[in-house]
């Protein structure tokens, strides 16, 4: 089955740019689908389940999300999908801190700058399957100057990413809150296919890995990964794998 994506991109340049790069990162069949403004993206994104992309309905994958629109600003978008099943990704020229780090807290779980050029932006696209966070080297730059100088306004830590890493956003800027191993882990309600994903996660194993190891798209592994977390409450691959060692579950 193609991998659909949605290019929110007003610019029909920019836009063209973007369907390139998303052809260009990955090996899997895409379908693409483009909107010019929220309300076109809205339509689109209704006939896929609504914001919370309801069983039963195929949803998009994967979601380029421009800020400055028509109609409003992209962040309305991404706060609407905050529950919506795909990597949500901010494509944009603006690599300032009044538009990143609000992005990262609506559920951005990437920061692409439309600038850079086609190879670094199919490059970082590409890490989605390794299960690294897609972003520009300048916003990783101003990431990381950001929290070693405990530069916080407010709280503007990097929010939970939904493929998450190897070692996450907050686990890389020790912003996670602390894992809680003396919690009972509820893996009665994971699936049998969530804990083969959890048992691989906890070896260290990347999304394409695991994908290829179980003989199901990265997408596939991505969607087990959310569900996993949410149902642990935890939010990296590093809480989980120390609850999961605690219970015996791995």
């Amino acid at each position: 089955m193609a991998v659909k994506v949605l290019i929110l991109e007003d610019n029909p340049v920019a836009r063209s740019f973007l369907c390139r790069v998303v052809r260009e990162s990955f090996s899997d069949a895409i379908v693409i689908t483009e909107a010019g403004d929220l309300e076109t993206a809205r339509r689109h994104i209704s006939l896929t389940g609504g914001s919370q992309g309801l069983h039963g309905v195929d949803p998009f994958k994967l979601v380029l999300v421009d800020l400055e629109l028509p109609d409003g600003n992209g962040m309305e978008l991404l706060a609407e999908l905050s529950h919506y099943p795909a990597t949500k990704i901010v494509t944009t020229l603006y690599s300032d801190d009044d538009h990143l780090f609000p992005a990262l807290q609506c559920g951005a779980d990437g920061y692409l700058l439309k600038e850079d050029r086609f190879e670094v932006l199919v490059e970082e696209l590409q890490k989605i399957v390794r299960g690294q966070p897609p972003l520009s080297p300048a916003i990783a730059r101003r990431l990381l100057t950001h929290f070693r100088n405990g530069s916080h306004r407010g709280d503007s830590r990097v929010p939970d990413s939904g493929f998450m890493p190897a070692t996450s956003f907050t686990t890389q800027f020790s912003t996670s809150r602390p894992v809680p191993i003396d919690k009972p882990l509820d893996h009665e309600r994971l699936t049998p296919r969530e804990t083969e994903v959890l048992t691989y996660l906890s070896k260290g194993f990347t999304i394409k890995e695991i994908a290829s190891l179980m003989g199901i798209k990265w997408f596939t592994v991505n969607d087990h990964i959310k569900s996993i977390y949410k149902k642990l409450n935890v939010s990296s691959r590093a809480e989980a794998a120390v609850l999961a060692s605690k219970q015996g579950l791995v």
